[in-house]
Protein backbone atom coordinates (compact mmCIF):
# COMPACT_ATOMS: atom_id res chain seq x y z
CA UNK A 1 0.00 0.00 0.00
CA UNK A 2 1.10 3.46 -0.60
CA UNK A 3 0.83 6.50 0.98
CA UNK A 4 -2.33 8.87 1.53
CA UNK A 5 -1.26 11.37 -1.14
CA UNK A 6 -3.16 12.88 -4.12
CA UNK A 7 -1.36 12.11 -7.19
CA UNK A 8 -0.53 15.23 -9.66
CA UNK A 9 -1.65 12.60 -12.87
CA UNK A 10 -5.08 10.80 -13.08
CA UNK A 11 -7.36 12.65 -11.31
CA UNK A 12 -10.53 14.66 -12.00
CA UNK A 13 -11.18 17.17 -9.76
CA UNK A 14 -9.13 17.16 -6.73
CA UNK A 15 -7.58 13.66 -6.76
CA UNK A 16 -9.43 12.33 -3.81
CA UNK A 17 -10.60 9.62 -5.10
CA UNK A 18 -7.61 8.79 -7.02
CA UNK A 19 -5.74 9.32 -3.80
CA UNK A 20 -8.06 6.59 -1.95
CA UNK A 21 -8.13 4.28 -4.80
CA UNK A 22 -3.95 4.35 -5.14
CA UNK A 23 -4.10 3.35 -1.43
CA UNK A 24 -6.27 0.46 -1.13
CA UNK A 25 -5.04 -0.73 -4.69
CA UNK A 26 -8.58 -0.35 -6.24
CA UNK A 27 -9.65 1.51 -9.75
CA UNK A 28 -10.50 5.15 -9.79
CA UNK A 29 -13.51 4.53 -11.59
CA UNK A 30 -14.68 2.34 -9.25
CA UNK A 31 -13.97 4.61 -6.24
CA UNK A 32 -15.50 7.83 -8.16
CA UNK A 33 -18.83 5.96 -8.69
CA UNK A 34 -18.99 4.66 -5.12
CA UNK A 35 -18.84 8.62 -4.52
CA UNK A 36 -21.34 9.60 -6.75
CA UNK A 37 -23.68 6.78 -5.42
CA UNK A 38 -23.28 8.01 -2.26
CA UNK A 39 -24.39 11.38 -2.54
CA UNK A 40 -27.61 10.32 -3.53
CA UNK A 41 -27.84 9.12 0.26
CA UNK A 42 -28.13 11.85 3.08
CA UNK A 43 -25.30 13.00 4.88
CA UNK A 44 -21.67 14.65 4.43
CA UNK A 45 -20.28 13.65 1.87
CA UNK A 46 -19.21 16.71 -0.18
CA UNK A 47 -17.83 18.01 3.29
CA UNK A 48 -15.86 14.74 3.67
CA UNK A 49 -14.38 15.57 0.14
CA UNK A 50 -14.01 18.89 0.50
CA UNK A 51 -11.67 18.18 3.74
CA UNK A 52 -10.02 15.59 2.57
CA UNK A 53 -9.29 17.81 -0.33
CA UNK A 54 -7.59 20.22 1.93
CA UNK A 55 -5.34 17.91 4.20
CA UNK A 56 -4.32 15.47 2.08
CA UNK A 57 -1.00 16.88 0.51
CA UNK A 58 0.05 16.80 -3.19
CA UNK A 59 2.06 13.78 -4.14
CA UNK A 60 5.32 15.29 -5.08
CA UNK A 61 5.00 16.96 -1.93
CA UNK A 62 4.80 13.75 0.18
CA UNK A 63 7.41 12.16 -1.38
CA UNK A 64 9.80 15.10 -0.66
CA UNK A 65 8.54 15.42 3.03
CA UNK A 66 10.02 12.13 3.78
Amino acid sequence: MSALARPTDGRMIGGVCAAIARRFGWSATTVRVAFVLSCLLPGPQFLLYIAMWIVLPNENKAKTAW
